[in-house]
């Protein structure tokens, strides 16, 4: 209970601190942003802070910080330390960043802003990564609530039904201008969201004894000995840096008013969200009592872990709360996946996306393709975790490359080039973590720890060696700050 304590408030600590370090290095000022100096009146249009705070942490959210880290909590209350300090130096300045970046430049995707600050090459490979990402995450966001609804609904209403409805509500979603479904829904579903997990720990805390929160430890409890360096980091995922969330604040930097509600909507939504990540964590290993039955009970999927969770803690209402969160939240994130694949293709093509024409043109193809993806995971008994785990990687992937994004503009356009260390060194981590994960998992090379490890931590140095000798021309000849 005391390290659950201490960890909310270094979050609280880390935002009302370190979100001011980030935010003086970025340097926002009084020029118009894409909200007011486009306004499309489909996706560039300003919102109120509030809106699109919980917009974005929707967006960023669904069920990310549900599910990674009630994956994360089987290795044990270690897994707090990587949720409270890799949200707070990596995962909140990666989301302020990325959507500021974006801000800066017309409201950009994560692909084109790598073209421009590291190369052409780069942007190919990121518009395509980036894609590939996004309809993964669509596809395990339509997979996971509609098999809860097919469990809980009559048998006509199976899950090929529900994935149909969703992927149907994705479509206008997806095509609709942001401030119809999204804006209006997506404020509701964050305040569920929130009370959801506030629910769910105050359940707990109140229970009478019935169940403990474990105290931190640094010793791995996960009982299949799979060792916490790299995959605790790969699986936690969206509670505390996640390249998924570079494909979603390029689409709020399009409707905040001004620079200075940066710091608010995207770090602030972050920090949010490891407080969720934070609370089911516990909530995980409290209720099952050790990382070992936690474990057991993920194999039955993790929407079910949620909804024994809420209804053994909160009954009846409880069963409500997570039925909404665990088929609400996910998805909430599916659909603005889709609409972020959207606007990243027609940038690549350069469709106005004024018109409901190319919206189609771009949109019913990625629909598709998640539908295929979809019908795979149904059929194939592991199909859900085989999307799951290529989903989790490549998304911490991006996180790595969106981290090298930001330092090359920092050493390039920074007031403060040498604050560009504040996404250089977690950009570097994500490397290490990224490269020897592809590199040891049954899912990627299924080399030696003794080759992977070391290999990881080269190509860490290398990358970073790269930006060093970037930052040093730059101070001898620097570029215009933009």
């Amino acid at each position: 209970m005391i390290s659950l304590l201490i960890s909310v408030i270094v979050l609280i600590v880390g935002f009302i601190v370190y979100s001011r370090v980030t935010e003086k290095i970025f340097s926002p000022d009084e020029r118009e942003t894409p909200a007011i100096a486009i306004n499309d009146g489909v996706d560039c249009m300003p919102m109120k802070t509030w809106k699109a705070f919980l917009i974005q942490l929707l967006n960023i959210a669904g069920t990310g910080p549900i599910f990674g880290a009630l994956m994360g909590a089987v290795f044990g209350p270690v897994v707090f330390l990587w949720i409270v300090f890799g949200s707070i130096l990596g995962g909140a300045v990666h989301d302020y960043m990325s959507g500021m970046i974006s801000s800066r430049h017309e409201g950009s995707s994560i692909a084109e802003l790598s073209g421009i600050y590291l190369g052409k090459g780069i942007k190919w490979i990121m518009r395509v990564f980036s894609v590939v990402l996004l309809v993964l995450c669509g596809t395990v966001f339509v997979t996971s609530p509609a098999g809860l609804l097919d469990t809980l609904t009559p048998d006509w209403m199976n899950g090929t039904f529900w994935t149909i409805a969703i992927l149907i509500y994705y479509l206008l979603a997806t095509l609709l201008p942001i401030d119809k479904l999204i804006g209006k829904l997506y404020p509701v579903f964050g305040i569920l969201l929130i009370t959801m997990a506030v629910a769910t720990i105050g359940g707990i805390l109140f229970s009478g004894g019935k169940y403990t929160i474990p105290e931190l430890t640094l010793q791995n409890l996960h009982p299949g000995d799979t060792p916490v360096w790299p995959y605790m980091f790969i699986t936690v995922a969206c509670g505390a840096v996640s390249g998924f969330h570079a494909t979603q604040s390029p689409m709020i930097a399009k409707c905040i008013k001004t620079e200075k509600e940066g710091r608010r909507v995207f770090y602030g939504a972050m920090i949010s969200e490891a407080v969720i990540a934070l609370i089911w964590a516990a909530a995980g290993v409290a209720f099952y009592g050790t990382t070992e039955l936690l474990s057991e009970a993920l194999k039955n999927g993790a929407s079910n872990v949620v909804y024994a969770i809420s209804t053994g803690v909160l009954g009846s209402v409880g069963g409500v709360l997570a039925i909404a969160g665990v088929v609400i939240c996910p998805v909430t994130s599916g659909d603005t996946a889709f609409r972020s694949a959207r606007l990243i293709v027609a940038e690549t093509f350069r469709l106005d996306q004024k018109k409901i024409k190319n919206r189609l043109i771009v949109t019913i193809p990625l629909l598709a393709m998640g539908g295929l993806l979809t019908w795979f995971s149904i059929i194939n008994e592991n199909g859900f975790q085989i999307i799951w785990r290529y989903f989790s990687w490549s998304n911490q992937t991006l996180a790595m490359i969106t981290l090298w994004v930001a330092s090359a503009y920092l050493v390039k356009k920074g007031k403060y080039r040498f604050g560009s260390l504040l996404t250089a060194l977690p950009a570097a981590f994500m490397t290490a973590v990224t490269v020897t994960y592809i590199l040891i998992a049954d899912e990627g090379f299924r080399l030696d720890l003794t080759v992977s490890y070391p290999a990881g931590i080269a190509a860490a140095v290398i990358l970073f060696a790269v930006y060093a000798v970037m930052l040093i021309r730059n101070i001898r000849k620097p570029e215009k700050a933009a």
